[in-house]
């Protein structure tokens, strides 16, 4: 485990509803009487949401390997001012996306080497590692319908290629590893948080127990 906290990433396609879930799985802490950190990649510094500004902007062209240092570099500062701080505290860290998404859209969607991004996600993360890894399965036909559906403007990720997507989510299907859960994306939220939940129990019993239901 993190040291004292614990770490738990969200991670999915486009639409998959990370967000949601995050924002729910944090208010089922809080009536536990925890207080936890919730971040988001890229964002939650100053120099974060400055990346998040370039990478996600529809009219700002990147290319892929100025794309994965941009990512990269947003990483290693959220973890350095926010994560490890929390998680030396004892305090829960749940992150909306984490280094699984530079191995989804940098290496599987844009090709760039495993060589490269591997290496590069390890200094950026500072050699940390989730505790749990929650990965939503979505297909990114489904997931950009609810895109549209919810209104959201569509940033540059989201205006990539059928192909592109496809390319995502077919590496996202295929992960796994110790500490890696898939939950189906196509649940409704409460269906989904009740089944996030049951698996943030198995990992830490001592620390949610007290409310399995």
């Amino acid at each position: 485990m993190s040291g004292p906290g614990l770490f738990v990433v969200l991670e999915g396609t486009e639409g998959s509803g990370k967000s949601t879930l995050a924002v729910n799985l944090a208010d089922r802490m809080r009536q536990v009487g925890l207080d936890p950190l919730i971040v988001r990649e890229p964002g939650g510094t100053r120099a974060a949401e400055m990346a998040r500004q370039a990478l996600l902007d529809p009219d700002h062209h990147v290319g892929p390997v100025a794309e994965l240092f941009f990512y990269l570099a947003a990483r290693a500062d959220l973890v350095q001012q926010l994560i490890r701080p929390a998680l030396a505290k004892g305090r829960v860290v749940l992150s909306d996306r984490f280094a699984m998404s530079t191995e989804a859209y940098q290496m599987a969607g844009r090709g760039l080497p495993a060589e490269v991004v591997f290496p590069a996600n390890r200094a950026a993360a500072d050699g940390l590692v989730p505790d749990l890894t929650l990965i939503l399965d979505l297909s990114p036909e489904v997931g950009q319908a609810r895109q549209v559906a919810g209104g959201k403007r569509l940033d540059r990720l989201d205006r990539e290629s059928r192909e592109f997507h496809r390319r995502v989510a077919e590496y996202y299907l295929a992960v796994r590893g110790e500490g890696v859960r898939h939950l189906d994306g196509g649940m409704p939220p409460d269906r989904l948080l009740q089944s996030a939940w049951s698996e943030i129990l198995m990992l830490a019993p001592e620390r949610f127990g007290a409310v399995a239901g």
